[in-house]
């Protein structure tokens, strides 16, 4: 049943997208996204819907998540590279001063055909690769690429500036577009959808260009105040880099220090 529902949706996908009859309304009739909607509404009140609608408290001040799923990742040609196993532990901090360094401890780790592809984890104070410790500029530059998201859990409090930029579209959904500027002026641009304020998208500036990331295909478990996208798509300088995708997670489950080192 689920290969021809796959194959179906496959196929709808192939069909020629049917054009208008006539051309776009005139500026009296703007297309959705075009013009600011609800004006009236400010950043901070837009950050706290997308708060509540992505688990409350619990999701803005987690204590640890575990994710696990695959991941496909793209060589220069655009040839898929499919790591069949992509997992990610995570202890959340308790305050943010910087939106793209590493803070509180993380262990990425993916693998393809059963061979360890990559593995980077930071203890708290220092970085690790698969041979080792990482020397600082080295690890910088790893986490400058991958943390950016979590600063919007911290984005009203105290030290941190909110603002709000045109309207625009996300995969098609009307977004609001909210800028958090961090203590130390580092500003990370966010997408929250018009109809439920889920947050559909994460911009910033890293070492290798802008880095985007586009959420999509939502998903909850009984009995947890979360809500996880499972399908996350990175873009560097307007060109997909990889995806992945998360089928589950664990929340707030102990997570022992020993996984983030490597001897």
């Amino acid at each position: 049943m689920r290969l021809g529902l796959g194959l179906s949706l496959f196929l709808v996908s192939l069909l020629p997208w049917p054009a208008q009859a006539g051309p776009p309304p005139g500026p009296d009739k703007p297309l959705v996204g075009a013009r600011m909607a609800q004006p009236e509404l400010d950043a901070a009140t837009i950050v706290a819907r997308a708060t509540a609608h992505a688990g409350g408290e619990t999701w803005r001040r987690p204590v640890t998540l575990y994710l696990e799923g695959y991941g496909t990742f793209y060589d220069p040609d655009g040839k898929p590279l499919v790591n069949e196993s992509h997992r990610m532990w995570r202890v959340y901090p308790d305050f943010k001063p910087q939106a793209h360094q590493a803070d509180g401890k993380v262990r990425i780790e993916s693998r393809r055909d059963g061979k360890i592809v990559t593995m980077l984890t930071f203890d708290g104070t220092r970085s690790y690769g698969p041979d080792g410790v990482l020397p600082p500029s080295a690890a910088d530059r790893q986490w400058a690429e991958n943390f950016g998201f979590g600063v919007i859990r911290f984005a009203r409090d105290p030290g941190y500036r909110l603002a709000r930029h045109a309207d625009d579209l996300v995969d098609g959904q009307p977004v609001y577009r909210i800028e958090v500027t961090d203590p130390t002026g580092a500003k990370t641009l966010f997408g929250i959808a018009y109809r439920d304020y889920a947050i559909l998208s994460v911009g910033f500036a890293t070492p290798r260009g802008w880095h985007e990331r586009i959420y999509s295909d939502f998903y909850t478990k009984p009995g947890l105040s979360w809500v996880q996208p499972g399908r996350i798509r990175l873009y560097y300088n307007g060109i997909k880099q990889n995806e992945i995708v998360w089928r589950d997670f664990k929340l707030n489950e102990p997570m022992p220090d020993g996984l983030f080192t490597i001897p």
